[in-house]
């Protein structure tokens, strides 16, 4: 019995026919390829990418010093030296993270008492030589600078999960 029903499908096409059909079926829906370089995916608010400092609407950096993320690091990526200044307070003077030794798990954000480290939404930060993950202060304040109203925007989403 089972023979005959294979040998009836195999004359009839049957497979043939159904995967014709699921063809023509998708032919004329919307693609959902996304032509990368020109058009991009949404992104999640919680996307964790390129490192960044956040800065005050002031201009003052928001990074306090307290050693948070380089403590909860568990990549030992982060190295944090600071002093205190004129009025008192502690800010950094050096703030590196090893971008290859991140692991991007999203800690360092999460320990900041005052939001200054983030990880913002920036996924296309290829190099070609090791020396070029090798964020300082500088480049840590130029991203944040950059993305700051990404993530800001990102963080106002994130409040009611905090």
């Amino acid at each position: 019995m089972e023979a005959l029903k294979r040998s009836v499908r195999s004359v009839l096409f049957t497979e043939l026919l159904e995967g014709l059909s699921l063809t023509l079926r998708y032919m004329f829906k919307h693609s959902v390829t996304v032509n990368y370089p020109y058009e991009k995916g949404p992104l999640s608010s919680r996307f964790r990418g390129e490192h960044a400092l956040r800065r005050y609407p002031n201009g003052e950096e928001r990074c306090i010093a307290c050693k948070l993320c380089e403590a909860i690091c568990p990549a030992l990526a982060i190295t944090i030296e600071a002093e205190p200044r004129e009025d008192g307070s502690r800010r950094t003077t050096r703030y590196d993270i090893d971008m290859t030794k991140c692991i991007y798990c999203g800690l360092c954000q999460e320990s900041c008492p005052v939001d200054a480290i983030v990880e913002g939404p920036n996924f296309e930060f290829a190099a070609e030589t090791r020396e070029e993950l090798f964020y300082n202060k500088e480049k840590l304040l130029e991203n944040g600078d950059r993305w700051e109203a990404e993530v800001a925007k990102n963080i106002e989403l994130e409040a009611p999960y905090r």
